[in-house]
């Protein structure tokens, strides 16, 4: 019997001479600076607009035009409640004295990091995951995979944790270049800045009871497990999608449209409350850190991570069911 690190070992072979790893690394360099450049031209806006670099003066602007929206009758009833919440978390921080988005290496990272888990790490875990399997029909290779003395279970859970270390790797990569690429134009402090957390939201009031400040070093950790958490489930959702479909491309479109789907999805369900149960909706589990309000009543942390748990088991089940039993010869 052939135990699972060399398989392990040739499966991340076979990713890194695909060279997808590497295309997604050069997406990330390409676009973090974009995006640095994007905010510090919103720090500069902002000077201009306010004519101080006091953060207080934007929050406090932030309240004046939420309240203003808040009475207007064009304004649709869930963007108020949305606006609700934001003017009371703005004057908690204005109440605290702490700037919630300090303009720091660490701050661009955290805000990047969470900005990016509903689409843009989802993407770039897919574009690594979608042909673990379907590559091996496309080349003709998972016929001599298959005639080797080794049960079809190890093979696929090689596969398996070759993609939960490149999935780690990513979300790994992505923080350090959103770090070291936006340190040279914020800085490269922060670790220690305050960031409070444990807001919660009932109905359309802000709880604050539970609210404690944790240094920005040790919230990131938080985000950055949450953030790994979602990239893992589309990861092992993409190699089921691998198995069932033989056609890359196909698979490819098929994780792309239902992943866009879920980002239109999360901004119109509001009315939709079975729409809570689809993995799509439940991928943006960092905005229970910072008290956003969830796109259907009735989800919290707790139930997002359910979900997506269940989502995940049922695929990795699926995925081992129909690869051990696959027909590889039609």
């Amino acid at each position: 019997m052939v135990n699972l690190y060399p398989l392990v070992q040739n499966e991340c072979i076979k990713i890194i001479k695909k060279k997808r790893l590497l295309v997604v690394l050069l997406i990330l360099a390409a676009l973090i600076p974009m995006f640095t450049y994007a905010q510090m031209k919103v720090s500069q806006n902002n000077l201009k607009q306010f004519g101080t670099s006091d953060w207080r003066a934007e929050q406090r602007q932030k309240i004046v035009d939420y309240t203003r929206s808040i009475g207007s009758a064009r304004v649709p009833e869930e963007w108020k409640q949305f606006r609700r919440v934001e003017v009371m978390l703005a004057q908690y921080y204005l109440d605290k004295d702490v700037n919630p988005a300090a303009p720091n290496g660490v701050t661009f990272t955290r805000e990047f990091i969470k900005n990016a888990v509903g689409l843009f790490i989802p993407l770039m875990v897919m574009v690594v995951a979608s042909d673990l399997v379907s590559s091996e029909h496309t080349t003709g290779t998972i016929k001599l995979l298959l005639t080797r003395p080794v049960p079809r279970w190890k093979v696929l859970m090689s596969k398996l944790i070759s993609l939960i270390l490149f999935t780690s790797l990513i979300v790994i990569s992505t923080a350090l270049l959103c770090y070291l690429i936006s340190g040279i134009v914020f800085g490269y402090g922060g670790w220690d800045m305050p960031v409070f957390f444990g807001f919660k939201i009932v109905g359309t009031e802000v709880d604050t009871s539970f609210v404690r400040p944790v240094d920005q070093w040790l919230y990131l950790i938080m985000e950055f497990g949450l953030v790994w958490y979602s990239a893992l489930i589309v990861a092992v959702m993409s190699l089921m999608i691998s198995v069932l479909i033989r056609s890359t491309a196909a698979g490819m479109g098929l994780m792309l449209a239902v992943l866009i789907s879920g980002t239109i999805l999360t901004n119109m369900v509001s009315s939709w409350e079975t729409a809570k149960y689809l993995f799509m909706v439940n991928l943006r589990l960092t905005d229970y850190l910072t008290g956003s309000l969830p796109p259907i009543k009735g989800m919290d942390l707790p139930f997002s991570l359910a979900v997506l748990t269940i989502w995940g088991g049922l695929s990795i089940l699926a995925s081992f069911a129909v690869f051990t039993k696959k027909d590889i010869l039609n």
